[in-house]
């Protein structure tokens, strides 16, 4: 399967648990028509906690205590949302290691960055955009390799890599961050990857058992 490649048609997949359709048609005209499987709903959340989250600390003169706060609301938030989107089959098969993983990752991210803001740690403050790219790319990479996808890999790497790039985005790091972590996640839920269309069968026959 290639890497990545355009959704079916919405009316050529059959209706799965929790999944949420879209269609708009003005006329003969459609403008948007696409569907949402669990897994597009959980990357959509990611991607959108991400991009406010750093285009906040990008633009915003908030404190960075009251910034924090919200900071850990909203990753809380997006964690407890992702084991309630998670379909039940992940863990009937044994994967429920890679939600866990995505878990840890966050919660550590979280911990170091409070920690870092609070305490004063300088040297935190310094790498909050380093500490996220890696710890998203690894949870990209564990996924890729619990679902033997090439495309999560690929996308966990390139998060890891683009820390190169930030010395040259200078006081740009926090809106650049947040730009390459929103754009995985929607990529991932907009489009359809490889091993993705093989999860879809094994939820139908899932469900069909």
């Amino acid at each position: 399967m290639p890497l990545l490649a355009p959704k079916p048609s919405l009316f050529e997949v059959p209706q799965r648990p929790g999944q949420i359709n879209l269609h708009w048609q003005m006329g003969s005209v459609v403008l948007f028509s696409t569907f949402y499987t669990r897994f597009d709903q959980a990357c959509l959340v990611w991607g959108f906690l991400s991009g406010i989250i750093f285009i906040t600390a990008q633009f915003l003169a908030v404190d960075w205590t009251l910034q924090a706060i919200c900071w850990s609301m909203l990753t809380i938030a997006g964690i407890f949302a992702t084991l309630i989107i998670t379909p039940d089959w992940v863990y009937e098969d044994r994967k429920g290691w890679i939600i866990h993983s995505w878990t840890v990752l966050m919660g550590l991210g979280l911990v170091i960055t409070d920690l870092g803001i609070f305490c004063g740690w300088p040297w935190v403050l310094a790498n909050l955009c380093p500490l996220w790219l890696v710890l998203v790319g690894l949870g990209y990479i564990c996924t890729g390799l619990g679902l033997r996808s090439r495309t999560l890999i690929i996308i966990g790497s390139l998060h890891a890599a683009s820390i190169a790039i930030l010395p040259f985005v200078a006081v740009w790091q926090f809106l650049f961050t947040g730009i390459v972590m929103s754009l995985g996640s929607v990529a991932l839920a907009q489009l359809q990857w490889d091993c993705k269309k093989s999860l879809f069968i094994m939820a139908i026959e899932r469900r069909q058992k």
